[in-house]
């Protein structure tokens, strides 16, 4: 595999990428390569684009992570996987040696690599990787909706961690492409969703996607799940949005006992009423990528119908036009999830 020249999209600072020709790397003990169909574009990934990560990522990174592809050789020791197979990876790369792992909790380990960001990502025709990272998918799946299962993982692992029950009331509050993502996994678990979002072309898809709506700016969000609850409001919320006013929404919608997830990344530190977790004995759970029992359930989501893939997904750009690819979402107010094409589709 090693004579097999590649095309790779190369992060070089500056909002830009240059693709260019590189060499296949064999896989070693305990990694298998992996011929890439699909990458999507994430928030981190426009993080890095935008200049937010050169410290971490540096300026000769391929990054990407939420990908599909086959099998195209394993190392020596590798038994879970064979050449041909479809998989997606995991990418977390956990030390085994921290408090964290080992206490089993290997998805927050104190010394992770974030494959994609710590190191080389998908945006490459072949990518090689642990070998444990990597879960097989259906013979069935398209290879453009398994590039969803990284981001459904995430929404599987918040909707777990929030205990959700069948008939229960939902808000999520922020209709963008995770928010949307965790609303669908709520809703295939039993969950009554309701989104609270501001943007008219995210209330839009998600109307699309049959979910009721409110626009907190247009309607007042807590009268509005308290009629519908009987007063009682959420018991689960979701705050995807990132922002104070998200911060502000989960307590004041909460059921008493009710479950709030922290999904969202917090650039600056939110103000919180802690008066009402007191007074109304709330949770409030933090949630971190996925464990993989989640991108199993993800998985399943997706091969069943139970995330509408065709809807989330809103454009697809060959691995040649990566640089008009982020340059387009960049400016893009419609655009859900946006895939890059390295290779074949099946």
């Amino acid at each position: 595999m090693t004579t097999e020249t590649i095309c790779a999209a190369y992060y070089r600072g500056n909002k830009s990428f240059a693709v260019q020709q590189a060499r296949a790397t064999d896989p070693g003990p305990g990694e298998a390569a992996v011929r890439v169909a699909y990458c999507g574009i994430c928030g981190t990934d426009m993080h890095v684009y935008h200049g937010n990560m050169d410290a971490r990522v540096g300026l000769n990174r391929v990054i990407g992570h939420e990908m599909s592809g086959v099998v195209e050789a394993v190392g020596e020791g590798v038994d879970t996987v064979e050449p041909g197979q479809k998989v997606v990876v995991r990418p977390l790369d956990h030390c085994g040696e921290c408090p964290a792992c080992k206490r089993g909790h290997q998805h927050i380990c104190q010394n992770l690599k974030f494959l994609g960001l710590d190191t080389d990502g998908a945006m490459q025709e072949i990518w090689t990787v642990p070998a444990h990272t990597l879960h097989i998918l259906p013979d069935d799946l398209r290879m453009d909706h398994a590039a969803l299962i990284e981001p459904v993982a995430v929404a599987c692992h918040d909707v777990r961690l929030s205990g959700l029950q069948p008939g229960e009331d939902v808000v999520v509050i922020g209709g963008g492409p995770i928010g949307i993502l965790v609303a669908m996994v709520a809703r295939d678990a039993g969950g009554n969703v309701v989104i609270s979002e501001v943007n008219p072309n995210r209330l839009a898809i998600a109307e699309k996607l049959g979910f009721d709506t409110i626009n907190p700016i247009e309607t007042d969000l807590v009268s509005t799940i308290n009629a519908r609850t009987g007063d009682k409001g959420a018991d689960v919320v979701f705050e995807v949005s990132g922002t104070q006013p998200g911060v502000d929404a989960m307590t004041a919608v909460a059921a008493t006992r009710a479950r709030i997830v922290m999904v969202a990344i917090h650039a600056q530190k939110p103000q919180i009423d802690l008066f009402q977790f007191f007074w109304r004995e709330l949770q409030l759970i933090g949630a971190r990528v996925y464990e993989p029992e989640d991108y199993e359930k993800a998985i399943a989501v997706v091969a069943s119908g139970g995330v509408d893939a065709d809807v989330v997904i809103t454009d697809v750009s060959p691995l040649a036009d990566i640089q008009a690819a982020f340059e387009a979402l960049d400016r893009s107010p419609t655009a859900m999830k946006s895939l890059i094409e390295v290779g074949p589709r099946s």
